[in-house]
């Protein structure tokens, strides 16, 4: 009898260790992570010993992460990824900067040479990416200020890993020849300049019209392996010129984050996202190295916990300058205290340089791993013990909406705007169920008699318990654009049955719910700005009812224009020249319809009094 072959022996095994540790994980409240990383340790060299090439595993994995940053730079247009810059740069360089230079001078004050203590500063500012994007995701901080922050550092450290990579041969004594390593240096930075503008100037020229074509083609499995080519393609060629291969996909998820195929890459890629993440955490628990630790425990706690304490400091000053709410602090500070996945690259290639030795490499790399696997159960713990105190203190504690509702009507955010559409149906008898994630807001509509329910919309799993299965309309009534989005597209995917009702900020909002097939949409300043118009008219000296019938007029062509607008709203040249079209014929007609009630105010008089009885 043949043997199986290496592959599919070891899908077994890592599907098999995943299985059974991950539910168990969640089950004790511990998380996924966890339960991967529990699965790594028990596959890996040190536990069963099932799987030995732990290295090869670690950099397929990889593809995880950078699949995970393509997913997150299809959710940020380049406009929202401009407006981060400040954040990015600002924040990011404050958090590497400022932990790299506490661990060297802490290195330095132990007695490390200068060298070993900047390469292990700089490896160990870094933080896990993999890791804090998937608790952000998995808890819906991503849209908080504190989610903002920890990705706009993020983000920076992706960048920061470049320069820090180019400095190790420069350490390592590697640099005799200065004119060789000057050119060489040159030849590396317009490499990099080109490949990051080739990847701008394709996504722009080429990507759209790619997926377009392809798209016609009519077979699904064709568009997914495309999507897949594509960030293999644009990962592969930012590992051709050293960097970051999740940068590089970042990017391209940015100049696609305005495609009409955005949401079908997305559900292309989720599940190979959520598979390889799955096996990079597991690949993570079998690289843990235990020679190491059981051979100096001491050494190896000493360091992981200086670290985590250092730069735990730094992150708490940072976060102290953004101005994040204190509730918020624990878990930003935890999740970008933690060392690396990129600190293995760097140490491994400090190690090749000769700037460190191997057994130090192993010996840091062990820290960064251990960091990995403490930090989600610390997650657990501040989750239980810290965090309730911070809700007790300064703001309402309230439950998540946990009763099914079964009411006709969901009304999804209970601002100044839901709350008119709330108490007009409350007038009626008509019962709603609300849902707003604002605790002040919730706690000051209690004070009023309102119930309202605390929930986050955009939750797939809150919307089924406000009983979106059974409701007939949901009222999309929140203030944040992206949000609003994110709910609709949530009701169309799960709920089609439901009809949608949408309050739209500005045009570009508007233009973006009709993008997504809702059609009841109500521009939230539209009608009351009309209602002043038309009082303004009255002040002028126009007749209630005159005034009463411009506007009507008026409000007709507005909605006209739009509807004549939307068809063109990607083209803004059309689009001008639609408003200035439209603009013209109101004038025009408006100015007619002056001359002829002049014409008949004049005529007025001349008619003989006994007229019209």
């Amino acid at each position: 009898m043949e043997h199986a072959p290496a592959w599919l022996t070891n899908s077994l095994i890592y599907l098999s260790a995943a299985v059974i540790a991950v539910p168990l994980s969640r089950a004790l409240g511990l998380g996924s992570i966890i339960g991967y990383l529990a699965a790594g340790i028990a596959i890996g060299p040190w536990g069963l010993g099932l799987v030995r090439n732990v290295e090869d595993i670690l950099h397929f994995a990889e593809f995880g992460v950078v699949l995970m940053l393509f997913l997150v730079g299809l959710e940020l247009e380049p406009r929202r990824l401009w407006s981060l810059r400040r954040p990015i740069f600002g924040w990011g360089s404050a958090q590497v900067l400022g932990c790299a230079v506490l661990l060297c001078a802490a290195a330095i004050a132990a007695g490390v040479p200068w060298r070993i203590g900047l390469v292990a500063a700089l490896g160990l500012a870094l933080s896990s990416t993999a890791i804090a994007l998937q608790v952000m995701g998995e808890r819906n901080l991503l849209p908080t200020s504190s989610g903002q922050a920890g990705f706009s550092i993020l983000l920076f450290q992706d960048v920061a890993a470049i320069p820090i990579l180019a400095l190790l041969p420069l350490l390592g004594g590697v640099s005799e020849a200065n004119d060789t390593a000057a050119a060489s240096l040159w030849l590396e930075a317009a490499k990099i300049v080109a490949v990051v503008g080739g990847i701008v100037l394709g996504g722009r020229l080429l990507l759209r019209p790619l997926l377009r074509w392809i798209a016609k083609s009519n077979t699904p499995e064709i568009f997914t392996a495309a999507s897949l080519l594509l960030v293999v393609a644009i990962a592969a060629l930012m590992q051709l010129v050293g960097l970051s291969m999740a940068l590089g996909a970042f990017l391209a998820g940015v100049l696609l984050a305005e495609s009409e195929y955005r949401r079908e890459l997305e559900t292309d890629i989720e599940p190979f996202k959520g598979l390889l993440l799955g096996l990079f955490f597991i690949a993570v628990g079998m690289s843990i190295d235990f020679g190491v630790l059981l051979k100096s425990p001491g050494l190896m706690a000493l360091v992981v916990l200086a670290f985590l304490a250092i730069k735990a400091l730094v992150i708490w000053g940072v976060a102290r300058g953004i101005g994040l709410p204190v509730q918020e602090r624990p878990v930003f500070i935890l999740l970008l205290a933690q060392g690396g996945e990129f600190a293995f690259v760097v140490f491994q290639a400090a190690a090749g340089a000769r700037v460190i030795s191997p057994e130090t490499s192993s010996l840091l790399v062990g820290a960064v791993a251990v960091s990995m696997l403490l930090s989600p159960l610390l997650l657990v713990a501040v989750d239980k013990l810290l965090l309730p105190r911070y809700a007790n203190c300064n703001t309402p504690q309230l439950d998540e909406i946990s009763q099914p509702q079964n009411a006709p009507i969901i009304i999804a955010g209970f601002g100044r705007y839901g709350q008119i559409v709330g108490r007009m149906l409350n007038a009626q008898g008509i019962a709603a169920t609300v849902l707003d994630h604002d605790a002040d807001m919730i706690e000051a509509a209690r004070s009023f008699g309102y119930k309202v329910f605390y929930g986050d919309a955009t939750r797939l799993d809150l919307l089924r318990i406000a009983g979106a299965q059974t409701a007939k309309v949901l009222v999309v009534a929140v203030d944040d654009i992206e949000q609003s989005l994110a709910i609709v597209d949530l009701a169309r995917e799960h709920f089609p049955h439901l009809e949608l009702v949408a309050r739209a900020r500005d045009v570009v909002h508007w233009n973006a719910l009709r993008d997504r097939g809702v059609t009841r949409v109500e521009r939230e300043v539209f009608e009351s700005s009309l209602r002043s118009a038309r009082t303004v008219l009255e002040v002028l000296g126009f007749a209630p009812h005159e005034a009463r019938s411009q506007a009507m007029r008026f409000r007709r062509h507005n909605l006209q224009l739009f509807e004549q607008m939307y068809p063109h709203h990607r083209d803004r040249a059309k689009v001008i020249a639609v408003i200035k079209q439209g603009r013209q014929q109101l004038e025009e007609q408006m100015a007619q319809e002056r001359a002829e009630r002049e014409q008949r105010r004049r005529e007025e008089p001349e008619r003989p009094r006994g007229w019209g009885g």
